[in-house]
């Protein structure tokens, strides 16, 4: 079910539940204050009828309280011991129906109004006191609301009150169905503003929707979702979404530009390799020299393209998330290491340990190990032989900071920023080391951030580069 029919039909349930209760709460406390209010008048006239009568009870008493009516619209009779009528009021004759009032007294009626009106609370207590209330209907089918109360001495042993309901039950049957059509006009207005206020609020989600869709079709990273001036949810989700798209953009381009730079990178040794074969192939009667040297070319573009797979399979694990090895390791065992094996590749230059101090973390020795080298290999490969190469590893509060500082060419200022992007290479780096990949420094970052640290880089063009890698202690 569509989300915006679910929010209609809840807002609308909901509304509706609420507009059915208030238009009920109105409905019973206008219907109860209708009938008690007849219910009070008849108790309060009967009392005080009776009461005169007490006073004076006599059949020429009766005559004159019941010469004049007691009320605009009550009918009075009074009724003696043996069920006859004694007197009756000008109201009463022909138009109230006549009742047994003993049977009223043993089955008295319940409240005037109907079950529904019952449901709410009483709003005002009204005592039968000695008498009972009864209802009745006339021949024209009207219905009259009776109470009789009986008298203690004289002739009258019982009066009976009665009173016309007609015209409050004609007006209460109005408001009934007056509160039925407003609540179903008040439950249909409020769906269809339910659906129109869903339909709005959903709308960001419709676009997201469309855009995901265009975007899955066209595969156009270029599109992005319109953000409205409401900082709302769906439009943080909208902003949240157009960012996810900025992210996936840049890494689709990086992706495209990665497989367009190794592509080229491979090509180069294969078609070396395939060149010299080929070579071979065609002129086995070559001299012995110009065969080992196809041979030996071929075999340094092997030994190139092996490195660059394994450099490209790093790189692989690195994107896929491949957790390393954690080992408790001494870090400066380490770094000695891949300074002993870095004085093998030195072509004059100096590698000098300025400061060792003992430092223990946590990963993969044989990683940081190639860290180390990689920093050392770049740092020897752009420094002159005359030049100098001087490592650090000292203790820094929680993390241990190594530094790779060397006095070769330096990178240019606006060559900094992308050192750690794959495949690139300044035109320095390209004339010095042409057989290089540029994924070295990739990998160094890759390492580090895996082991909890970071790598920095500074360097000024003719003075020198100095690399820093800082990791977290072993706690």
């Amino acid at each position: 079910m569509p989300i915006r029919l679910r929010l209609t039909l809840w807002y609308g349930a909901l509304t509706g539940v609420v507009v059915v209760l208030v238009c009920m709460i109105v409905y019973v406390v206008h219907t109860r204050a209708h009938y008690d209010d007849v219910d009070m008048m008849l108790t309060g006239v009967a009392e005080h009828t009776v009461g005169r009568y007490a006073e004076n009870p006599t059949q020429q008493q009766l005559d004159a309280m019941l010469s004049v009516p007691v009320g605009p619209s009550m009918a009075v009779r009074v009724y003696g011991p043996d069920k006859g009528m004694l007197a009756e009021g000008p109201n009463a004759r022909g138009r109230a129906p006549e009742v047994d009032p003993r049977g009223v007294l043993a089955r008295p009626s319940g409240p005037a109004f109907d079950p529904l009106a019952r449901l709410g609370p009483q709003l005002e207590e009204i005592e039968a006191g000695r008498g009972a209330f009864g209802l009745t209907s006339d021949s024209d089918g009207n219905r009259w609301r009776l109470y009789v109360l009986p008298a203690d001495n004289g002739p009258a042993r019982y009066f009976v009150f009665a009173t016309p309901i007609a015209d409050v039950d004609a007006t209460v049957a109005q408001l009934r169905w007056l509160v039925a059509f407003l609540t179903l006009g008040a439950v249909a207005t409020t769906m269809a503003a339910s659906a129109l206020l869903a339909g709005r609020a959903l709308r960001p989600a419709a676009d997201l929707d469309e855009t995901a869709g265009s975007i899955a079709r066209s595969r156009d990273f270029g599109r992005r979702v319109a953000v409205g001036k409401d900082r709302d949810e769906l439009g943080r989700l909208a902003a949240t979404f157009n960012g996810m798209l900025d992210s996936l953009e840049g890494a689709y381009q990086a992706q495209k530009r990665f497989v367009a730079d190794a592509s080229h990178e491979l090509r180069a040794p294969l078609t070396a390799i395939q060149g010299n074969l080929e070579l071979l192939q065609r002129h086995p009667d070559k001299p012995p020299a110009e065969q080992r040297e196809a041979v030996s070319e071929a075999n340094r573009e092997a030994r190139r393209l092996a490195h660059l797979v394994a450099d490209l399979l790093s790189l692989a694990r690195a994107d896929a998330g491949v957790s390393l090895r954690r080992d408790r390791v001494e870090l400066d065992r380490v770094v000695l290491e891949a300074i002993s094996t870095a004085r093998h590749m030195t072509r004059g230059q100096q590698v000098e340990l300025a400061a060792l101090e003992p430092a223990i973390v946590e990963g993969d020795a044989d990683r940081l190990k190639e860290l180390f080298l990689i920093l050392l290999d770049n740092a020897i490969k752009y420094t002159p032989p005359d030049g100098q190469i001087i490592v650090n590893l000292c203790r820094n509060g929680a993390s241990a900071r190594v530094t790779v500082r060397d006095t070769g060419v330096g990178i240019a200022p606006e060559d900094l920023p992308r050192v750690f992007d794959r495949f690139y290479r300044a035109d320095p780096a390209r004339a010095r080391d042409p057989g290089g990949t540029g994924l070295g420094l990739p990998i160094a970052r890759w390492i580090s951030e895996a082991h909890g640290g970071r790598v920095q880089l500074d360097s000024k063009p003719g003075e020198g580069t100095t690399v820093t890698v800082r990791l977290p202690l072993y706690p």
